[in-house]
């Protein structure tokens, strides 16, 4: 069976963030993710991990203005300042929680910007990262979002984000394939995996439709989590969704397709 993590981001959102980790260790998760650390004391997110012996698994670079709109600066052609000052950001959050991976989020570039200038704004944005993250032995994923929950964002298919893997290199660099997304946006979750498990550095789940628990949609994930240890998957698997009703309750799912 794989090894879950808690994004509390989705779960246990009837608490205060910090209270999340509590509550994740409780319900038995050994690990957690989110998207930012950089909205609250470091110190205190060191403390909740220690305290409970909990595993940061990843969380994402800065995106920006999350406010604003702005959904990561990986593509953005003007920004690439603050991409690469980002980094630095990313680098301290991740030696101090002692998390081993982060995702860049590729950004919602504006309609008038040539795909061709985007697609190299990544992928020298990406070499970049790659280098300064490989110093402090920090992977780096990318990852792909469909088009119906956040229209606009630049990376779409695993596909493309093969391609820009390819072109920018470097052993630093893999996928974070979420489940869900790709579901929406290509189905094919069998093969895909296997195919190109090398080049999967984290996972992340949902069903579909609702992007509720593993067992309320299409995706037969008692078949796919045993695809998934068949293969030779080691790494976590983030739990990204929203539960239907009461995250605890809800958590029977793990048992029934263990």
């Amino acid at each position: 069976m794989p090894r879950f993590a808690a994004n509390l981001n989705w779960l246990f959102t009837d608490l205060p963030m910090l209270d999340r980790f509590d509550a994740a260790s409780q319900a038995g998760f050994e690990a957690v993710e989110y998207m930012f650390p950089f909205d609250y004391d470091i110190n205190d997110l060191v403390e909740k991990l220690r305290s409970l012996n909990l595993i940061q698994v990843l969380f994402n670079m800065p995106p920006g203005d999350w406010e604003a709109g702005d959904r990561g600066l990986g593509c953005l052609p003007d920004r690439v300042d603050e991409f690469r000052a980002s980094v630095q950001t990313a680098i301290d959050a991740a030696n101090a929680l002692n998390c081993p991976t982060v995702n860049c989020l590729s950004g919602i570039p504006a309609s008038d910007i040539d795909p061709a200038l985007m697609e190299q704004t990544f992928v020298e944005n990406l070499r970049y990262a790659t280098a300064e993250f490989a110093k402090h032995d920090v992977h780096l994923v990318i990852e792909a979002i469909n088009t119906r929950d956040i229209p606009g964002f630049y990376l779409n298919t695993s596909a493309q984000a093969f391609d820009i893997i390819e072109k920018v290199g470097s052993d630093n660099l893999s996928l974070q394939y979420d489940i869900y997304h790709m579901q929406v946006m290509e189905g094919d979750l069998a093969n895909t995996l296997a195919a190109n498990l090398h080049r999967i550095g984290h996972l992340q789940l949902a069903d579909n439709p609702g992007r509720h628990e593993p067992g309320t949609g299409e995706i037969n994930y008692p078949f796919l989590f045993r695809h998934i240890d068949a293969i030779g998957y080691e790494g976590w698997i983030g739990c990204e969704y929203k539960p239907i009703e009461d995250t605890a309750a809800g958590l029977g799912w793990i048992k029934e397709m263990n």
